[in-house]
């Protein structure tokens, strides 16, 4: 059965923006782009809600024009093939592969996983969609990586819950020497 895995940069406060909307403040070193790629090597589809879109959306397709860093480029074009979902209620297109979906979570997050052919379901960033995946349960696992910076404020990592959600540890690493991953499955 395939899963839904959120994977999210955050900083030691548990931000995902700073103050401003800043995210200029995650480094994808070799080690933890490695890791991506074992994780990506899993994924059928990645999954965004409309904010975490319009960012994506606005650098992977000509990501290679405006850097020259190795994760980038390696990555580019496997944003680019890899099938896309969009959770939005107000989006009404998207290019590059993309669908846009609507309506009850648990619905279409089922249909999602029957229809992805065993491969995994990636949730990349963003704190609203995941909020509301989590207090429904519908989140398999979270791949928190979080960054040696404070931003003393921003988005949060999570939103208030109506319900406490009890997770279980099941890895953690550290990448490059700089990056901590806490793994965490569903209790």
């Amino acid at each position: 059965m395939s899963k839904l895995i959120y994977w999210v940069h955050t900083s030691v406060d548990g931000h995902i923006e700073g103050p401003n909307g800043e995210f200029d403040w995650p480094a994808m070193g070799p080690e933890l782009s490695a890791y991506g790629d074992e994780i990506n090597a899993r994924v059928g589809s990645f999954l965004y809600g409309r904010v975490v879109w319009e960012m994506m959306s606005g650098y992977w397709p000509q990501a290679e024009s405006i850097s020259d860093d190795p994760h980038d480029l390696k990555f580019a074009p496997i944003w680019r093939s890899t099938p896309k979902v969009v959770f939005s209620t107000t989006l009404e297109e998207a290019g590059w592969n993309t669908r846009i979906v609507s309506g009850d979570l648990t619905e279409k997050v089922a249909k999602l996983k029957r229809q992805s052919g065993g491969k995994d379901l990636l949730l990349n960033g963003g704190s609203r969609l995941a909020g509301a995946l989590t207090e429904l349960g519908l989140i398999d696992e979270y791949h928190i990586m979080v960054h040696p910076v404070v931003l003393g404020g921003g988005r949060p990592l999570f939103l208030p819950q109506k319900d406490r959600v009890d997770l279980r540890l099941v890895e953690t690493r550290t990448f490059d020497s700089r990056v901590a991953l806490l793994r965490y499955e569903r209790a």
